[in-house]
């Protein structure tokens, strides 16, 4: 029986939103939030392992109070157990904080034998923390996996997505794959499965649970990178209409490639 991990994020769910010009982050506050939408995938992957072979899943956030939210949709799909790391000296944090925040309080939940992400999060599409996780975890992993050709007991088998090739890949536990969305189909939230839990508490890791308390590893303090300067881009964009028959229209065309080669000052 297989001890699954589930990483998961709540992510706006709407474009709109603005970013502090300070700190170079999203202003979450009030805006409408979803579950990642590339998590799904990876809770049916863990739902699937564990119809094959058993097991039990847990899903695990980093994120504000209201992300407990998201954990509670996983037990409408059917998962175990679930946690929130929340704190707001973990605010701020890039990849390389959040994966450190990941893993301490994953040491702090216990030791799992399969860890499954998304291949990335719709508002970094950065596709590094689950990596870095593994990383700091130092477990071995494998990412863009597009389908698993076998699970049991001691390993996994996974096709990995290499753009132009495919790689088959075999891991022994523990370790760590993030998933891409053509895996599997995601299930619907289960009514039932929402009645049945409605009670099931959500376990909180705030900061003084974990091993380290060194505030300089969290959030903006412990992020490596930042982010420099925060704009709209610019639009440069002249039209023009054009009437006539075919040839016309292709030498009008032709003029202005010619004149944007000769000037590439020129709009374009």
């Amino acid at each position: 029986m297989l001890n699954i991990l589930v990483c998961i994020k709540q992510v706006p769910g709407t474009s709109k939103v603005e970013v502090d010009e300070k700190t170079g982050v999203l202003k979450r506050a009030g805006v409408e939030s979803k579950m990642n939408p590339y998590d799904l995938y990876a809770i049916e992957t863990a739902l699937w392992i564990k119809e094959k072979i058993g097991g039990k899943i847990t899903a695990v956030t980093m994120g504000p109070p209201q992300a407990e939210s998201i954990i509670r949709e996983s037990y409408m799909l059917g998962v175990d157990e679930g946690y929130l790391i929340t704190d707001r000296r973990f605010a701020g944090a890039d990849v390389l904080a959040t994966a450190y925040t990941l893993y301490m309080g994953i040491k702090t939940i216990g030791e799992f034998d399969l860890i499954i992400c998304g291949k990335q999060t719709t508002d970094g599409d950065t596709g590094q923390v689950g990596p870095a996780l593994a990383e700091y975890l130092n477990i071995p992993h494998v990412t863009w996996v597009k389908s698993i050709e076998k699970a049991d007991e001691k390993n996994i088998i996974v096709e990995q997505d290499m753009a132009e090739s495919t790689a088959i890949v075999k891991l022994s536990y523990p370790c760590l794959i993030t998933v891409d969305k053509d895996i599997m189909q995601p299930r619907l939230p289960s009514y039932r499965k929402k009645l049945k839990t409605k009670n099931k508490p959500v376990q909180i890791i705030t900061f003084e649970d974990l091993a380290d308390n060194n505030e300089n590893n969290y959030g903006l303090s412990g992020s490596a990178t930042k982010v420099e300067r925060i704009f709209p881009p610019e639009t440069n964009v002249k039209q023009v209409m054009m009437e006539g028959n075919p040839e016309e229209l292709a030498e009008n065309i032709l003029d202005i490639l010619k004149q944007i080669i000769q000037d590439p000052n020129l709009p374009r």
